[in-house]
């Protein structure tokens, strides 16, 4: 028996589901006709539907990054080809899926487009003329490797020039057409596309619908983290049925090509990393799951504590959960990390209830295949972790670092969205000698068999503090001894008293000779933590008029 999504549960009749053309002929939309009275089990092939890592893969920067090195007459395809299917094409990599988010901030179109502006990029215009659609080498490319293949589609982007780089001089020519679809006044000059007009939503309908028909795709992700606000600012909650509706509308242009193609057709949407973001930004997920118009939620993109259990909650198993985490635009102070931090992360995210995790902005490949393009050259913990973060099991008994949330770094927002701005860190600690209490998640069980080998230290990272200052730690209220008491730790991550920096850039930190942090260390006993959620509490025991700000927390686990 099949469960094709009940007309109802669109929020469409009958008669507007005929009239939206769902059961127009093949010729329509390019796809083979099934005959109406064939139906796709579609739930049934969700629940059958699993993956480990998911690749949100930006390859426009992988074709700046051959443009830049080898000019557009001179950039073959092979080469650049080779370059983004490197991590997948290692023997050992855990990659299921790959999410093409290609169209970068190009003022054109990524494809040939009887919607969009022209293609406008001179590498694509090269590729054109020898007749490459990279878009459908890429899919056909996917497929070859027997790895899913979706279209990450950016909601908002910002407005760029054809060569790279941004426009922030010159208007986007339909920006310029239809102020009426825009939420004028935000953190971008030419502002951010309103969800709120209907004539912009059926603008993106028409631009996903030549997407969805003309390549062979397995789902879609609308990526609402570029860029918030799709609403107008401070009534995002109020005005969440037009995000709703857009969903609806999104779901029953994929049902109709699912219907035709006789295969199912996913959608995914990319949103804040907890319930109370998600209402900020006037994401109703408790509607979209129950009117069936979602399959899979991406949570966050470079959050490293995401809300997984709370979505789940809400959503039962009607729908997929996948955290992510953005390692260009990573979590303040911690990007580029070693294996240990990203094994802490992901573990995490699997203990919390994850159907599958996400990976975005991670490097290009493999080292060496990096520099041959001119992309940037990330660390080879990525290249580790795409061998390890896709099964909780590859990364049982490793080592891994977890680490408490940092606010801050992402200005590029209006509304909660990847800002982090309710995180926990830095953290001022009273003077009148009241805790600071902090939630620290651990994936690992204190009473395994393999912990029963491991120990777990607390560190304390300070700014501010003196050599008379004490402190009191606290972990499920067991007191730590201090081991190590560090009074002149350096990280190059840490700016303080000085503003912190924005994420991304080329993220070549450098350590200040004259910076003084104090480190400290604690031993912790097996019986005073557990696997989940623990409580940190820290207090500043002797201030004498010091202000004294906890920059970072994290427990290392280290197993013998």
């Amino acid at each position: 028996m099949t469960s094709k999504i009940p007309l109802a549960n669109l929020g469409l009749s009958r008669r507007q589901f005929i009239r939206t053309g769902a059961f127009a002929g093949a010729a329509s939309i390019g796809c083979p006709s099934i005959g109406i009275s064939q139906t796709i089990d579609h739930r049934e092939a969700l629940r059958k539907r699993k993956r480990r890592i998911v690749v949100q893969h930006d390859a426009y920067d992988v074709l700046q990054a051959c443009l830049r090195k080898f000019g557009a007459d001179q950039a073959s395809f092979d080469t650049f080809k080779t370059a983004v299917f490197s991590h997948m094409d290692d023997p050992d990599s855990q990659i299921d899926s790959i999410w093409w988010d290609i169209n970068g901030a190009s003022p054109g179109s990524a494809y040939p487009s009887d919607v969009l502006p022209p293609v406008d990029n001179p590498l694509l215009k090269e590729w054109m003329k020898e007749e490459i659609d990279w878009v459908k080498e890429l899919a056909d490319e996917t497929r070859r490797r027997k790895l899913e293949v979706f279209w990450n589609y950016r909601i908002s982007e910002v407005d760029g020039l054809a060569g790279g780089g941004l426009a922030k001089e010159k208007k986007n020519p339909l920006k310029a057409k239809h102020p009426d679809w825009l939420v004028p006044d935000t953190w971008w000059w030419q502002g951010m596309w309103n969800l709120a007009s209907e004539g912009l939503r059926e603008h993106k309908i028409e631009v996903l619908r030549e997407l969805v028909t003309r390549y062979d795709l397995d789902g879609i992700q609308i990526d609402y983290s570029r860029h918030t606000p799709c609403l107008p600012i401070g009534r995002q909650w109020e005005m969440r049925e037009h995000v709703t509706e857009f969903m609806r509308m999104v779901r029953h242009l994929l049902s109709e090509v699912e219907q035709k193609r006789g295969r199912p057709f996913f959608l995914a949407a990319k949103v804040a990393r907890n319930l109370e973001g998600c209402r900020i930004d006037g994401f109703d997920i408790q509607a979209w799951a129950d009117k069936g118009l979602v399959d899979i939620l991406t949570l966050g993109s470079r959050s490293i504590d995401v809300e997984v259990e709370g979505f789940r909650k809400l959503v039962g198993d009607k729908v997929q959960l996948q955290p992510c985490f953005d390692d260009h635009h990573a979590t303040d102070g911690y990007r580029h990390q070693s294996i240990e931090f990203l094994r802490g992360v992901y573990a995490n995210h699997w203990q919390r209830g994850a159907d599958s995790v996400t990976t975005f902005n991670w490097s290009t490949g493999i080292p060496e295949v990096a520099e041959k393009v001119g992309a940037e050259i990330g660390p080879l913990s990525q290249q580790v972790a795409y061998r390890e973060i896709g099964d909780p099991a590859t990364m049982d008994g490793k080592d891994k670092i977890f680490a408490v949330e940092r606010k801050g770094g992402y200005p590029w927002s209006d509304g909660f969205l990847n800002r982090n701005d309710t995180s926990p860190l830095p953290v001022l600690l009273p003077k009148d000698k009241t805790s600071v209490e902090l939630p620290l998640h651990i994936s690992d069980s204190a009473k395994s068999s393999k912990s029963a080998n491991s120990e777990l230290t607390l560190r304390c990272v300070l700014f501010g503090a003196k050599n008379e200052n004490s402190f009191e730690i606290r972990m499920n209220d067991t007191i730590l001894p201090v081991d190590v008491n560090d009074p002149n730790w350096k990280d190059a991550q840490i700016f303080s008293p000085k503003r912190q920096p924005t994420s991304g850039g080329k993220g070549q930190y450098k350590i200040n000779p004259k910076q003084q942090l104090l480190r400290l260390d604690y031993a912790v006993p097996n019986d005073a933590w557990k696997q989940g959620l623990n409580q940190i509490s820290i207090r500043l025991i002797s201030a004498k008029n010091t202000s004294v700000q906890l920059e970072k927390l994290e427990a290392h686990l280290n197993y013998k």
